[in-house]
């Protein structure tokens, strides 16, 4: 009877700890998204190797962006993107925010968040989601979401 209550508690403790974690911002919807890049910009030109930037266009509400966030912090792909990376999470609010900046780097985002976007340590665009690639997070492998940023690791 002791063990069935220890499981129930620990299972419990899990569970709140999952919802936690989902009611969390994944955006700071206070932030200057042009100062955040300018920042990033600074910070992956300093680091050698030279980092590349992702621009990650999204919003709190959003699942897909939550269920992308989680994933872009899973085992090998955090380490990746800590080596070769610095990650800019950009909120678009409810597709009234910071759009000028998506746009700036060819990022639709009327064709659905999370929109990605990549960038070279000197700040030249090497890739911009056109087509809402990755609006469908939820439903993408793992596999298939790391192989994308292996694709885009820098190459100097």
């Amino acid at each position: 009877m002791r063990l069935r209550g220890f499981c129930l508690g620990v299972v419990i403790l899990v569970l709140a700890g999952v919802a936690r974690a989902a009611s969390e911002p994944v955006y700071d919807e206070s932030a200057d998204a042009k100062k955040q890049i300018a920042a990033a910009l600074r910070e992956a030109s300093r680091r050698r190797p030279a980092r590349n930037i992702v621009l990650v266009f999204g919003a709190n509400w959003c699942t897909d962006c939550r269920v992308l966030n989680a994933q872009m912090h899973e085992g090998d792909l955090a380490a990746l993107l800590a080596k070769d990376f610095v990650v800019v999470k950009i909120n678009v609010g409810r597709m009234d925010k910071n759009l000028d900046v998506a746009a700036k780097y060819g990022v639709p985002v009327k064709n659905g968040i999370p929109a990605l976007a990549v960038l070279n340590s000197r700040g030249k665009l090497l890739y911009a989601q056109d087509q809402g690639q990755f609006a469908d997070a939820r439903h993408m492998s793992f596999e298939n979401i790391k192989a994308f940023f292996e694709q885009w690791r820098p190459k100097d």
